[in-house]
């Protein structure tokens, strides 16, 4: 049992989950509008994510609340270092067009982690996260720029209403699914960097997030090609993650958010791969 949970928290720490669940919405998006399936781009995906996030998460150890993980570094280091050589590997596999989309979220992402404005604007870390109020819109666009945007234009599909709505949801879908975290991490969090549970509370967090959960389906109605069996499965996927945030609280079970929440796109997929 303790192997077992030694293996979770690496999977989970490393940033195989959440980069398991980029791909996830990567594939949706890629079924959904039926424009086939680079698997180059996918694992290109994968090896990026686990490269960005271990980035932005370790880069300022000596702020990370989790000091348990400790560690588990070198071996994460290790195994981000082979993830590097794999996003290496697959950058070479890209259109140019498509490496350019994406080196405008690595600075994103780079800007996300390293200092670079005065502080005077800022709290103490001095980089994008630390902004107030602004490190969960920026991560819904990364997320929403890699799963939907660069994989169409990757498939050279041409922009159209379909495309923008679900970019909108993707963007909401991200937005809510955050609230869990930010509701988790309110023990943690600096009282400047404003997170929205911190300005308006857990509950009007959660009627907020359910106002979103709504309109993330509802709009699924307003699109050019409209297919039942899709939009049965956002309905599931709407009802679970308004019972994930229903139900969130600041003293969640360890993998409430982390796991459960995160993976939420990873059955997503599944369901999609199932009914195409």
């Amino acid at each position: 049992m303790q192997v077992l949970k030694r293996f979770l928290d690496f999977y989970i720490n490393s940033s195989i989950h959440v980069a398991l669940a980029v791909c996830g919405l990567v594939w949706v998006t890629l079924l959904n509008f039926n424009v086939g399936a680079d698997l180059d781009f996918v694992y290109f995906v994968f090896f990026a994510t686990i490269t960005g996030y271990n980035f932005v998460k370790y880069f300022g150890l000596a702020k990370f609340h989790h000091r348990s993980l400790a560690s588990w570094l070198k071996v994460i280091q290790v195994f981000s270092f082979l993830c590097f050589i794999g996003l290496i590997y697959y950058t070479f596999k890209l259109k140019a067009e498509t490496i350019f989309y994406f080196l405008g979220l690595g600075v994103i992402t780079f800007l996300y982690a390293i200092p670079f404005l005065p502080k005077k604007f800022l709290v103490e870390a001095g980089n994008l996260r630390a902004i107030s109020g602004l490190k969960i819109y920026v991560i819904a666009f990364v997320w929403m720029a890699t799963t939907v945007i660069i994989p169409l234009l990757n498939e050279n599909y041409v922009y159209n209403n379909d495309m923008l709505i679900e970019s909108i949801q993707r963007y909401l879908y991200v937005i809510i699914a955050m609230l869990p975290f930010e509701i988790r991490d309110m023990r943690y969090d600096s009282i400047k960097l404003s997170t929205i549970p911190q300005r308006i509370g857990v509950a009007r967090t959660k009627i907020i997030g359910v106002l979103l959960i709504v309109i993330m389906f509802l709009i699924e109605f307003f699109k050019d090609e409209f297919y039942v069996n899709k939009t049965i499965i956002l309905g599931k996927i709407s009802v679970l993650l308004l019972l994930y945030l229903v139900f969130s609280s600041i003293n969640q079970k360890k993998y409430y958010s982390g796991f459960w929440v995160e993976g939420i796109p990873i059955l997503w997929a599944i369901l999609t791969t199932i009914n195409y």
